[in-house]
């Protein structure tokens, strides 16, 4: 793949197979055949961070309203269990609206504070079609090929958001050869 203007000889060459058969993991993501090797989430810079706290609040506050509305049709109609219901109801919305609003400013809040460090790994990064490594020509900021999972766990890790990688996604399972950056 030529690489002109961007700071690495004319040809990539993959480490692990020699092949040339190689993208930026940004273009890999996104590339024809990505969706059948599923690329965009095994080379994920890290979490979406998509700012859906505004409309799982909106969400709540239906929901809440609902209570409410119930409550308020049980006082009125003298209907104790539709007055309870609706309360109860009501309350936990409420409480659990507040606990997700939270969660999602954390992990927004997370992914932004990381991004800086993912993209200082991510960007550099190449995906060969050929053997289906990740590596860094040159060899920096590592050396070597990696295979995906464990291209998302180092860049993931590095950024502080590994402990947000879903139970079942390979990356959190993969193991990160030893020494592979030198330590801030």
């Amino acid at each position: 793949m030529a690489m002109e203007g961007a700071g690495y000889p004319a040809w990539v060459a993959c480490p692990a197979c020699g092949g040339t058969e190689v993208r930026t993991v940004e273009q890999a993501r996104t590339a024809k055949g990505a969706s059948r090797r599923n690329l965009y989430g095994r080379l994920a810079p890290g979490p979406d961070s998509g700012g859906d706290g505004c409309v799982h609040f909106i969400e709540g506050m239906v929901l809440t309203g609902i209570g409410v509305a119930l409550a308020y049709t049980g006082v009125s109609q003298e209907k104790p269990l539709y007055t309870v219901g609706g309360a109860v109801l009501a309350l936990v919305c409420l409480v659990g609206t507040f606990f997700v609003v939270r969660d999602d400013r954390r992990g927004k809040a997370a992914a932004e504070a990381g991004g800086g460090r993912a993209d200082r790994l991510w960007r550099p990064a190449h995906y060969c079609y050929g053997c289906g490594s990740v590596f860094c020509p040159g060899g920096t900021p590592w050396p070597g090929a990696l295979t995906p999972a464990q291209f998302k766990k180092l860049v993931w890790t590095e950024a502080g958001y590994a402990d947000q990688l879903q139970p079942g996604d390979e990356a959190k399972d993969a193991e990160l050869p030893p020494g592979l950056l030198p330590r801030r």
